[in-house]
């Protein structure tokens, strides 16, 4: 099944049934789309994101649609994320109607919503990945690493990380040019942008050198310097 109602701020919602429920796209779509940027969210929140709600307000004036992925489990409004592969199974469903969206379509999200673009984004044929807040390792386990499924994305990547995100600051992710990255990207690669001082969700201090809205400046900047070489 799959609905399509208007929303009060302008933008456009889409139902759509999955083996787990529906989930919902909200569509923030550019007047002449470039490019459709499709952002899944964390395990521990919504699309309510700041990060998420940033770009989803500059990218479309830039050519960039930007459409907001809920899971079912969001929708159902449960207070837990399910499995991985629950989460996997979820955005699979969901990616026809992303794709017949746009010319180019480029998977991502944030957190856990990161980690499921990358471990299907070649499968769906996505043409990048960006991974907001990519838990590299859960807070104080560097030893438990995810960078595999970040390597393994086998399309080209950007990660977008906090300097004092808990899952992963980013002096500990591996060398994009390095022997290790390059034996496991499955033909992509990797980029690292750093937004100073921010943490997992790119809160940052009221003392800190970058401010909010230049961390949020930040990220949207990033992203559409990079979103605009697939465009």
């Amino acid at each position: 099944m799959c609905a399509v109602t208007p929303d009060t701020r302008g933008t456009r919602i889409q139902t759509v049934g999955t083996p787990g429920g529906d989930a919902r796209i909200t569509w923030y779509a550019a007047k002449d789309p470039r490019l459709v940027l499709a952002l899944g969210h964390g395990a521990g929140g919504g699309i309510e994101a700041r990060d998420l709600r940033a770009l989803a307000a500059a990218l479309p004036p830039l050519g960039f649609t930007v459409a907001l992925v809920e899971q079912p489990w969001r929708v159902a409004g449960k207070k837990l994320a399910p499995a991985p592969k629950t989460l996997d199974t979820a955005w699979r469903a969901v990616w026809p109607a992303l794709a017949g969206a746009g010319p180019t379509v480029v998977a991502g999200g944030r957190s856990a919503g990161a980690r499921v673009a990358c471990r299907t984004a070649a499968e769906l044929g996505a043409h990048a990945v960006l991974a907001l807040s990519f838990p590299l390792h859960p807070p104080g386990k560097p030893e438990k690493s995810r960078a595999a499924e970040l390597l393994g994305s086998g399309v080209p990547t950007l990660v977008v990380q906090g300097g004092n995100d808990p899952f992963g600051k980013p002096a500990e992710f591996p060398d994009p040019d390095g022997e290790d990255a390059a034996a496991t990207s499955g033909g992509g690669a990797y980029e690292l942008c750093e937004v100073p001082g921010a943490d997992h969700g790119f809160a940052v201090a009221k003392s800190a050198a970058v401010p909010q809205e230049q961390a949020l400046a930040i990220i949207t900047g990033g992203v559409a310097r990079w979103a605009a070489e697939f465009a």
